[in-house]
């Protein structure tokens, strides 16, 4: 099944695509350094 989008809107969901897959990344970095830091912490004390 193919969709027929006009240019502006496919040219809007790849922008909406697009900023969706940065706020994922970004939260997924986040993760990754909250458990780096409470690995860390862990091997201090």
């Amino acid at each position: 099944m193919k969709v027929d989008w006009t240019p502006a809107q496919t040219a809007e969901f790849r922008r909406r695509r697009r900023s969706r897959n940065v706020a994922l990344g970004l939260l997924l970095g986040a993760l990754v350094l909250l458990f780096f830091g409470i690995t860390v912490v862990r091997m201090i004390k």
